[in-house]
């Protein structure tokens, strides 16, 4: 006797998908209506993005301290918009964090906002498509990470998280549009992150002009990185 259950699972699969839909486009509003009626409002995400852009570790941590009592909340929204706008350096706030708050509860602070973050990314992907995606990150940066993904599955997540360089956020995004479950990512970030924002954080506080130092070395493994992959390519083998 045949059953109907695709039908039922097609529907609950589209209510799913239009209630995320739903709420990705209700925040989004909120934060435009924000943005466009609030002068206040819309003068502190310029300044903190241009603080971001700019990489003034010491100007970031003194911006977040002028919020007094809820500074952790906007070290956080610091930390969901650089997420948000892929392309800024997601560890000058971790080293910030370090420098407002000393080691222990700027990585605290740092661990917690890096793991919301991600969160963020990961359902924003899932509400919004690939194609959408595809514009927030770029096609080759996304397809670099399917590589990436189908290679190492979950431990693409840890790796990606542990390894300097690689940006966070694209990896969120694409994981967002795999089949992996939500809490498994979730585990794997927060391990990724964990040893990373504490020496980020540790950094900060003892030796923040050490940031450019850091910058520096990141490119220097990216390069290699780069270049290891074209050998390889030109060898015939599949880069990493």
């Amino acid at each position: 006797m045949a059953y109907g259950p695709s039908k039922h699972a097609g529907l609950s699969l589209r209510t799913v998908r239009i209630a995320r839909l739903g709420a990705v486009g209700g925040v989004g509003t909120i934060f435009g209506l924000l943005y466009w009626l609030s002068a206040g409002f819309r003068g502190e995400v310029r300044e903190g993005a241009g603080l971001l852009a700019s990489g003034d570790v010491g100007g970031l941590g003194e911006y977040i301290l002028s919020f007094g009592a809820w500074a952790p909340v906007a070290s956080t929204f610091l930390m969901v918009l650089q997420s948000l706008a892929a392309p800024l350096p997601s560890f000058v706030v971790t080293f910030a964090n370090g420098l407002a708050f000393g080691t222990f509860w700027g990585w605290a602070l740092s661990l917690f906002g890096h793991t919301l973050a991600a969160a963020v990314c990961f359902w924003l992907a899932r509400a919004l498509g690939r194609v959408p995606v595809e514009v927030i990150v770029g096609r080759s940066g996304l397809e670099s990470a399917d590589r990436w993904f189908s290679r190492w599955g979950l431990y693409a997540v840890l790796i990606a998280r542990l390894v300097p360089g690689i940006s966070f956020d694209v990896i969120s995004y694409a994981a967002g549009i795999t089949h992996m479950k939500f809490r498994r990512f979730l585990g794997a970030t927060a391990l990724g992150v964990f040893p990373q924002t504490f020496v980020y954080s540790y950094l900060g506080h003892r030796a923040p002009e050490h940031v450019r130092l850091f910058l520096l070395s990141s490119a220097v493994i990216v390069f290699g990185v780069l270049v290891a992959a074209l050998i390889r390519r030109r060898r015939g083998k599949p880069a990493p």
